[in-house]
């Protein structure tokens, strides 16, 4: 039973741990966006889903050793595509459509590793029950996976991420890997073994020991685990977006996912319909009820733990039901087929589907409601006011919903959703106004605003004033020469346009194409300018790589505001694509401002390794100004250039972060500088 257990834990335990490190091989070349993750989860539900239909083939149609024969034979065929290092062949030139590139290099990637580790939580427990035909815990094998899974998300972040390079990882994943190999090996073998304590059931044998499952067996399965999979993808999505930026927290709602499989699988019965149902209505409820409150904007703090817990009495409620109606050892291949189905139709709907058809995250809402909906089909031959309280909390959570999508649409002159997350632009106050103002809002991040008035549209607004770094630099340049050339990262509204005169030009880096729409329509700085300007759609680094030296005075990285930071723009290497477009005495100018990370001790770590000199420029307005408190890195190769009066009359020290290491293409650590 032993060897079972090990191989099971191995399996769940290297099933997940690649998720994470194939990511973070492939975010630099799609722009660091949270989208490349989602897209990655929807590869690995449907790889798992093929696995476990292998496995459920597999048993139902061949004899015990055609069945080890050809499993053996795929593993030992899988070692080939050691070790699991992304190919630079994949990396995006600019115009493809990221999901279908993402899903190729991962096929090309992990497929056929990734394809057998999900094979082995169903077909292994299938060999056990074979083995073992009178037991009557083989779902806690179950339980155990999701354990691992479990310890694996925990390990990632904390123990793996923070001293081990990604090269570093993938080779010791695929180590990993080979042990698990000869471990499934060895179960496939075992299980050819006469049952343990049963001579009279023949070998190979599966005890039929309850009912065939009906095709309303099968379509329940799969609705409750894809309800559990949404509601996941949902959670995480508005928590990340529409409440806070905060690194790390898509962790809590993956780990209250896992942890509710463990604990309904177990076999202690930890979930009982009698004591959940009336939580489950009401948290539902509420949640929909807070979509809404207070204009949608509810403190962090009385948020995440309503969302959190939210989440966690769903995802009992799906895995519980679905535990509760677990069919024999004989049928269990069919069974784990529907879950992971359900987990793959979950993960589609909200990965693929939904950006297709909604302009915002409306599918939260709307699991909110099914939720509801499906509480009150499984309780419909209780006494009738049961079912009739789950329709009346549908029906309350229905109404919410309905004001919150309102409240989103009201007065918004742009909503639009893509592979790289939601846009908004809604005006506060009117043209009349000398403080009306235009705003470009990503989730819970403003990415720029302009003010209404004609007089002063063309004023600088937010992040960009003349008293901030990049604002003290341009103006410094500026007196300086002639015409100028400024490179920047990160495109929002184009508000650094207001600093351009006839003669200069500036040229934007702009991952999505929506964001350069937005800006040109909506906004009028880049059509106002007296500047040249030119907008490029792609990733900014694998532009610049490619391109000619373009001899900037001013390169401005202008992308980590928010939470989900492209890390590759902040590294040494990018750091040499920055030095090879500036002039010899250019400035890269990159903006920090970041409420939960500390990156200003990051980009002059990485300045030391070149030689390079910085300087720090905080400028905190006081609350009547229009502009924001920001804080800009500035890093040139001669030191000449930051020793101008206006730079170091605002100059403040860097602090350092004790044991920090350099950031390279295959290192960084998020956890290291938190706030």
């Amino acid at each position: 039973m032993l060897i079972y257990a090990l191989t099971i834990f191995a399996s769940a335990f290297l099933l997940f741990l690649v998720q994470p490190i194939l990511a973070k091989q492939i975010l630099p070349w799609f722009g660091g966006s949270a989208a490349v993750w989602t897209t990655c989860l929807m590869f690995f539900q449907l790889v798992l889903l093929l696995g476990y239909a292998y496995a459920d083939w597999t048993i139902r149609f061949l004899r015990p050793r055609p069945q080890v024969i050809l499993h053996v034979a795929l593993i030992v065929f899988s070692l080939v595509s050691l070790p699991i290092i992304a190919g630079s062949d994949w990396k995006p030139d600019g115009d493809e459509d990221p999901t279908w590139l993402i899903l190729g290099l991962l096929t090309a990637t992990i497929g056929l590793p990734y394809f057998l580790l999900s094979t082995t939580g169903p077909l292994l427990q299938a060999w056990f029950a074979r083995s073992y035909p009178r037991t009557r815990n083989v779902y806690r094998l179950f339980a155990l996976s999701n354990g691992a899974s479990l310890v694996a998300l925990v390990a990632y972040p904390f123990v793996v991420e923070p001293y081990v390079t990604t090269h570093e990882q993938s080779v010791g994943w695929s180590m990993t890997y080979a042990l698990f190999a000869a471990l499934c090996a060895t179960s496939a073998f075992f299980s050819l073994r006469p049952p343990a304590g049963s001579p009279a059931i023949p070998a190979g044998t599966l005890v039929d020991d309850g009912p065939a499952p009906r095709a309303m067996d099968y379509l329940l399965w799969m609705t409750l685990a894809a309800m559990g999979s949404f509601m996941l993808i949902a959670v995480t999505n508005h928590i990340t977006h529409d409440i806070a930026s905060v690194p790390f927290l898509w962790i809590l709602p993956l780990t209250l996912y896992l942890l509710s499989f463990v604990l309904c699988f177990e076999g202690r019965n930890w979930y009982q319909r009698k004591i959940f149902f009336g939580p489950l209505l009401v948290i539902v409820a509420a949640m929909a009820w807070a979509l809404h409150a207070d204009g949608g904007v509810m403190d962090i703090k009385e948020a995440i733990p309503l969302f959190a817990t939210g989440l966690f009495v769903m995802c009992m409620f799906f895995h519980g039901e679905l535990a509760a109606l677990k069919p024999a050892p004989r049928h269990l291949t069919g069974y784990y087929l529907m879950i992971s189905l359900g987990g793959a139709v979950g993960g589609l709907l909200i990965g693929f589907v939904a950006p297709k058809f909604f302009n915002t995250y409306y599918e939260f809402g709307i699991g909110l409601i099914f939720t509801a909906l499906l509480a009150a089909h499984l309780v419909r031959r209780l006494l009738p006011l049961v079912p009739v309280m789950a329709l009346v909390a549908a029906g309350f959570t229905g109404f919410h919903v309905y004001s919150y999508v309102d409240m989103l649409a009201k007065d918004a002159r742009v909503m639009s959703r893509n592979f790289y997350g939601t846009l908004r632009v809604k005006d506060f106050g009117d043209e009349a106004s000398a403080t009306g103002t235009r705003r470009l809002m990503h989730g819970v991040i403003m990415h720029g605003e302009q003010f209404l008035a004609p007089e002063r549209r063309m004023l600088p607004t937010t992040y960009y004033g003349p008293d901030s770094g990049i604002g003290r630099i341009i103006n410094i340049k500026r007196a300086a020469a002639g015409g100028m050339r400024v490179g920047v990262v990160g495109l929002g509204t184009g508000t650094l346009a207001v600093y351009g005169r006839k003669g200069d030009s500036y040229r934007f880096y702009e991952i999505n194409p929506q964001v350069i729409d937005v800006a040109r329509t909506e906004f009028t700085y880049l059509g106002e300018t007296p500047a040249t300007v030119e907008t490029l759609l792609g990733d900014a680094r694998l532009t610049m790589e490619r391109e000619p030296a373009q001899h900037y005075d001013v390169l401005a990285i202008d992308a980590f505001s928010s939470d989900s930071i492209p890390t590759h723009l902040v590294t040494h290497q990018a750091m040499g694509i920055y030095l090879k477009n500036i002039k010899a005495d250019g400035v890269i100018a990159f903006h920090v401002t970041n409420r939960f990370l500390n990156l200003a001790p990051v980009v002059k770590r990485i300045a030391d390794e070149s030689g390079l000199h910085t300087v720090l420029i905080s400028d905190d307005p006081d609350e009547a100004s229009d502009f924001a408190k920001t804080d800009w890195v500035l890093v040139s190769r001669r030191a000449a250039v930051l020793a101008d009066k206006r730079i170091t009359d605002a100059a403040e020290p860097i602090g350092e972060i004790p044991g920090l290491r350099l950031w390279t293409d295959s290192f960084n650590n998020l956890f290291k500088i938190l706030k």
